[in-house]
């Protein structure tokens, strides 16, 4: 947050400010989208949904299960959420007690150890792989455990900052090594469709048990309409009805309305996510001439972690520097990782190709200096 605070401090004041900070889609959403939204705002009587969200809303994302991943998902375990931040919070109130402990990997987004933190819970970090692998390290995670009860696990696949994505085999691993200690697996889903090396693996096609979260934040560019969405163990439904209903009352209706259109979008999505896949062939290219390394695979979302320990051991320092000295804003590994961060950035690449191209321009000279 220092860092974008600064970057929009410096652009403010005049400065060519560019950003591989920021995991925002750089693109707007999808025609058909703001469409809806605009006919609504003028005609529907926007109000207060159910707090499970709008019936219709529920039934396309089911539909979105049968078609992209070909799993049956009743619309009656769907809840719309204010965002995937609210389907977090949701998730973890239902699942746990004041005290109680999740396990996320590390690095990781730091909002999972705030929010976690800001419920009077622990949040347990574990290691997650390299980049020769994306094994979650289950050793740690059985560990922790045995020291004192793990009540939940979260994974997000692809991950944020790595890139990083679980296969099948993993995960199934994973869910059952949980199901086995009764610890409640928590699949973070943010960044599907956006993976450059395999298809999507949803959670729900290895347990319908799992608590999957998604939102239309990422891939359909919808950040800032605030709406999400949660996939629920039936017996679950309820309480998270209500936590919803006392917290959040429902998602905005007008998001509710206009977001099912994004499902009919692919093609226009598809020629923005080969956009990203641009992006990141350039970055996976010039990175490593500059003894940036990648330190996980970049397999899905837009994001490089690397391992910039031959330029500095101080991450935040290096991020401060850059954006003082070249006007180039990347993310400091510190973030997303307090205890080992401080060799690591996460470099963000889902924006304009041109500027993140300058941005590298830049960067090749500052290094080499």
């Amino acid at each position: 947050m220092d860092v974008l605070a600064e970057a929009n401090r410096l652009k403010a004041a005049g400065n060519n400010v560019l950003s591989l900070a920021v995991g925002q889609p750089g693109s707007p959403a999808p025609q058909g989208v703001r469409d809806a939204a605009a006919q609504a705002a003028l005609h529907a009587p926007i109000g207060y949904t159910d707090a499970l969200g709008r019936a219709d809303t529920r039934e396309a994302i089911a539909q979105h299960y049968a078609d992209h991943y070909g799993v049956s998902v009743s619309p009656d375990r769907i809840a719309i959420t204010t965002g995937s931040s609210a389907g977090f919070m949701l998730a973890f109130l239902a699942i746990t007690e004041p005290g109680g402990r999740i396990a996320i990997a590390a690095p990781g987004y730091p909002a999972y150890r705030n929010i976690i933190k800001s419920l009077s819970l622990e949040a347990v970090e574990i290691p997650s792989g390299d980049a020769s692998s994306s094994v979650f390290d289950l050793d740690a995670l059985l560990a922790a455990h045995r020291t004192k009860k793990i009540d939940a696990l979260m994974i997000a696949s692809p991950a944020n900052p790595t890139g990083a994505t679980v296969s099948k085999a993993e995960l199934t691993q994973i869910i059952e090594v949980c199901d086995r200690e009764g610890i409640s697996f928590i699949s973070d889903e943010i960044y599907h469709r956006l993976n450059y090396v395999a298809d999507d693996l949803t959670a729900l096609s290895v347990s319908d048990d799992a608590i999957v979260i998604n939102s239309f934040s990422k891939y359909y560019c919808m950040t800032g309409w605030r709406i999400g969405w949660m996939v629920l163990p039936q017996n679950m439904v309820r309480t998270v009805e209500r936590l919803a209903q006392s917290l959040y009352i429902c998602a905005p209706e007008i998001s509710q309305i206009a977001a099912p259109k994004a499902f009919e979008a692919t093609t226009s999505l598809e020629l923005i996510k080969d956009g990203y896949r641009a992006n990141r062939a350039l970055l996976m290219e010039e990175l490593p001439k500059m003894g940036i390394t990648f330190a996980a695979p970049p397999d899905g979302a837009f994001y490089a972690w690397c391992d910039v320990s031959k330029h500095t051991n101080d991450s935040m320092v290096f991020a401060k520097t850059m954006l003082r000295e070249i006007f180039v804003a990347a993310a400091p590994g510190v973030d997303f990782d307090p205890i080992n961060g401080n060799r690591f950035m996460r470099f963000s690449y889902a924006g304009n190709h041109d500027a993140i191209a300058e941005s590298i321009e830049r960067m090749k000279n500052w290094v080499s200096v």
